[in-house]
C-alpha cells in the first residue's frame, strides 16, 4: 500500500477544518486553525505508527526475541527499547478497584497461567470479566449479548504457549490501554474505584486485539446500549 502523499494529508486538514476558508470571505485562511487541525492530524498518525510498532514488538517478545534484538531492528539501544514498550506492572490497591474487578483479575490470571502464557493480553482481561456474573455480563446483556457466549468465543481463541507459571505477568500493549481508558471513563463518572464495566468498555474502545474482534462480532461496542449511562454506572459502583 502506497503512504500517504502530503498534498493528500493537506486536503483533509481543509476538509476538516472547512472553516478556516468561509469567515467573512476572507482573503487568507485562518492558519491558525488550520495548523491546530494539522496537529491533530498528525497526533492521530503518529499514534497509529506507535500502535503499528508497539504490535510488532508484543510479537518478537511472545515469539522469544530478546530486547537486545529489539533495540537493534527499532535502531536504539536495549535500555531504550525497554523503557518505550515495557511500561511498569501496575498494581491496582483495593482501593481503586472494586470487588468485582478483583475477583475478574484472578481469573484473567488463572487463564494465563493454565495456558502457560507469559502475557496478559485483552483475551484473557475479556475471559475474566466474563467469568462470573459482574457490571460487565450485565452490560453486556444490557446491549442484547450473552456473556456466556462471549465466554466461549473468548475460550476457543486462547492459545496454549510453553512459559512457567510467574508471580508477574507483563500485560500487553492493548491491555494497558483498556486498563488506562478503563481508569479514566471511572473517572469520568465521579468514581474512586475502577468496575468492570469500565474495563469491558476499555477493550471494546481499544478497537484491536483479540477482544475487540470477539466483542465486535457479538455486536457489542462503546456505543451499545447501556455503555454511556452515567447513572447505571455510578449505581453499580456503590
Amino acid at each position: 500500500m502506497a503512504l500517504p502523499a502530503l498534498d493528500d494529508l493537506i486536503a483533509e486538514v481543509d476538509r476538516r477544518c472547512d472553516t478556516a476558508h468561509r469567515a467573512g470571505g476572507q482573503e487568507q485562511p485562518d492558519w491558525l486553525a488550520l495548523l491546530t487541525v494539522a496537529t491533530q492530524l498528525a497526533g492521530e498518525l503518529q499514534g497509529l505508527a506507535d500502535d503499528l510498532v508497539e504490535d510488532h514488538v508484543e510479537h518478537c517478545r511472545r515469539h522469544g526475541s530478546s530486547w537486545t534484538e529489539i533495540g537493534a531492528a527499532v535502531g536504539v539501544t536495549r535500555q531504550a527499547v525497554q523503557q518505550r514498550f515495557q511500561a511498569p506492572h501496575k498494581r491496582y490497591s483495593p482501593e481503586t478497584t472494586t470487588e468485582d474487578l478483583r475477583q475478574a483479575m484472578v481469573h484473567v490470571k488463572q487463564a494465563a497461567v493454565q495456558h502457560r502464557n507469559n502475557y496478559i493480553g485483552t483475551e484473557h482481561l475479556l475471559w475474566g470479566l466474563t467469568a462470573e456474573d459482574n457490571s460487565a455480563t450485565r452490560l453486556l446483556q444490557t446491549a442484547g449479548v450473552s456473556p456466556e457466549a462471549i465466554h466461549w468465543s473468548v475460550e476457543t481463541r486462547l492459545s496454549l504457549g510453553v512459559s512457567q507459571a510467574a508471580e508477574r505477568i507483563a500485560r500487553t500493549p492493548f491491555s494497558r490501554k483498556a486498563i488506562a481508558i478503563a481508569e479514566a471513563r471511572s473517572e469520568q463518572h465521579g468514581s474512586d474505584r475502577i468496575d468492570c464495566d469500565d474495563l469491558l468498555i476499555g477493550l471494546a474502545q481499544v478497537g484491536r486485539g483479540v477482544a475487540a474482534n470477539v466483542l465486535t462480532e457479538a455486536g457489542f461496542g462503546p456505543a451499545s446500549p447501556g455503555a454511556t449511562t452515567a447513572d447505571t454506572h455510578s449505581s453499580q459502583h456503590g
